[in-house]
């Protein structure tokens, strides 16, 4: 493996990639298959910012290697059902060695859940509310490069909606945690410049039909 001071490294198939997965198998799997592919279902989406906010404090690769379990907790992450957990069940997931032990973050996804039928209610989806705040490409700010990315951006967009999830009662979505959930998502492509997989992302972002 080879690094430079642009963030990016050469993998064991020959291709260069974006520095942070570190050529760790199943990062670099996350990496080519997922990070940056636009998303429209409602309950990736939701499940993505519950997990970004699980994240905090801790390494994105520590809740990778657990989602599975997380998905089998949290009821596939469809937020009908989470919306109706109870005591009982923060009490059952508080046992559970598999997941994120943090009676706060849990308590926060049912919440979150609770107010992502109501944003639904009143948006239509959770994927029209999110899609509507894409950044414009002028409101982009210029490529990430390596010391950016090691900074945990966040950018007005993310800082804006933040506030706004907020305000109708959502928690653990700070703008670096909603930034994250940006970059995961596809609403922008931050594979570096010189990853193999930044035109691939740029490609399915011209062919996605917006749901708004």
């Amino acid at each position: 493996m080879s690094q430079d001071n642009t963030g990016l490294i050469e993998g064991p198939d020959g291709r260069t990639r974006c520095f942070w997965h570190a050529n760790r198998p199943d990062y670099m799997a996350y990496h080519d298959d997922e990070w940056g592919r636009p998303v429209t279902d409602d309950k990736r989406l939701f499940e993505k910012l519950c997990l970004e906010g699980f994240q905090s404090g801790l390494s994105w690769l520590t809740i990778l290697r657990k989602r599975e379990n997380f998905r089998e907790a949290f009821a596939g992450f469809d937020f009908e059902k989470v919306a109706g957990f109870t005591d009982a069940d923060v009490e059952r997931l508080l046992g559970n060695a598999g997941i994120i032990r943090h009676g706060g973050k849990i308590r926060s996804t049912i919440n979150n859940a609770r107010r992502a039928i109501e944003l639904c209610e009143e948006e239509g989806s959770l994927a029209r509310y999110f899609w509507r705040q894409e950044p414009k490409r002028e409101d982009r700010p210029g490529r990430l490069d390596f010391p950016t990315l090691m900074a945990n951006p966040k950018t007005e967009v993310s800082t804006r909606i933040s506030k706004d999830l907020k305000k109708r009662g959502w928690s653990f979505v700070g703008p670096t945690t909603v930034y994250a959930f940006m970059q995961a998502m596809g609403l922008v492509n931050d594979h570096i410049e010189g990853c193999f997989m930044r035109p691939v992302i740029e490609e399915e972002r011209q062919r996605l039909k917006r749901p708004i």
